[in-house]
């Protein structure tokens, strides 16, 4: 499934607006297109943030400017959930188990070690620097509301390169050293958050809202056997080389017209699908030590290195043979005293 956000997220975007002064009627109106509860596929959100950069072209750190007026509407039922949560411990569990309420799938993990509690997102096929920056922000500015007096992250880490003034900016809004250039989206603070109070809680109300945010997760839409069959029939058909909607269409026994329809119903084109599909198997090839990388090339459809080498940088920031050490366990610290005689 596509990653998407609900309508009701749009909202930051116009309430960004009213607090800059900004009629931006054209970028109002095709916010207002998406009733709260309308699925947004992630490429569109972040062709409004992109529309909305241009609006304020001198500004770093828009994102958090946009991220920092959240509210728990925003999020709908999910934020007024985590609201009513006991204490932060709890508010985070609740997140992780309903944010396909939120993202239409679940990204988040949770790791706790040596006194600290991270959470991170891997990167998506969509993720867009600006919109990461925005849903950041938000996640921090929404614990400062609640919690009382809370000290800032430990550290916060984006997948993309910062533009100017960037950095600066965002250390100065989180308050922590901040990384860029990372493989995950990361948020770590201290475990000792995790016991803080949240202070509207209600146990009343969360047992009310956890009902209706599980009959809207039993709700959602799951991997049809149609998204299953073009999957599984890319995998068969790439290794061949020169794969086309054409030709999976004919596999798939309808007409590529058919297959493109059934590709947007689920906000999707079909070069996003290969690419994603491409991806996918991309990272699972790569930490098969068996697999030279010319063989991966093979089987991912690229008749050149080259080809290969250029897509997974443009997905990774890596190539391949880097990729490829980064999965590789670190060796002891002492590994020069159990080596065998």
């Amino acid at each position: 499934m596509l990653m998407r956000v609900n309508g009701v997220w749009l909202r930051l975007l116009t309430d960004w607006l009213d607090r800059e002064g900004l009629a931006a009627q054209g970028l109002r109106a095709r916010v207002a297109a998406y009733a709260p509860d309308d699925p947004v596929p992630l490429p569109v959100w972040n062709a409004l943030l992109h529309e909305a950069a241009t609006l304020r072209p001198d500004q770093p750190g828009l994102g958090l400017a946009i991220g920092d007026g959240l509210q728990p509407r925003h999020v709908g039922v999910l934020g007024y959930l985590v609201l009513a949560s006991e204490h932060l411990g709890e508010a985070l569990a609740t997140y992780q188990r309903y944010e396909r309420l939120f993202y239409g799938l679940d990204l988040a993990e949770v790791q706790m070690g040596a006194g600290e509690v991270e959470m991170r997102w891997p990167r998506g096929t969509d993720s867009a620097p600006l919109a990461d920056e925005v849903a950041i922000a938000a996640l921090i500015s929404f614990l400062r509301r609640q919690l009382d007096d809370p000290s800032p992250p430990s550290r916060v880490s984006f997948l993309h390169r910062p533009l100017p003034g960037q950095a600066e900016a965002c250390e100065v809004f989180f308050g922590c050293p901040v990384v860029f250039g990372d493989s995950h989206t990361r948020v770590c603070f201290p475990a000792s958050y995790l016991a803080m109070p949240m202070p509207h809680r209600d146990p009343g109300l969360r047992q009310l809202l956890d009902q209706q945010a599980q009959a809207l997760l039993a709700a959602l839409p799951q991997p049809r056997d149609f998204d299953r069959a073009v999957q599984q029939l890319l995998v068969r058909l790439l290794p061949d080389g020169e794969v086309s909607v054409d030709k999976v269409a004919r596999a798939l026994h309808q007409s590529t017209r058919t297959l493109q329809r059934r590709l947007a119903d689920r906000g999707m084109s079909w070069q996003q699908l290969l690419d994603r599909t491409r991806e996918q198997l991309a990272r699972q090839y790569l930490r098969d030590p068996g697999l030279s990388l010319a063989e991966i090339g093979l089987l991912l459809g690229y008749s050149e290195q080259s080809a290969f080498t250029r897509a997974l940088r443009r997905w990774t920031g890596q190539t391949p043979q880097a990729f490829r050490m980064a999965q590789r366990p670190p060796a002891p610290a002492n590994w020069s005293q159990t080596r065998s005689p």
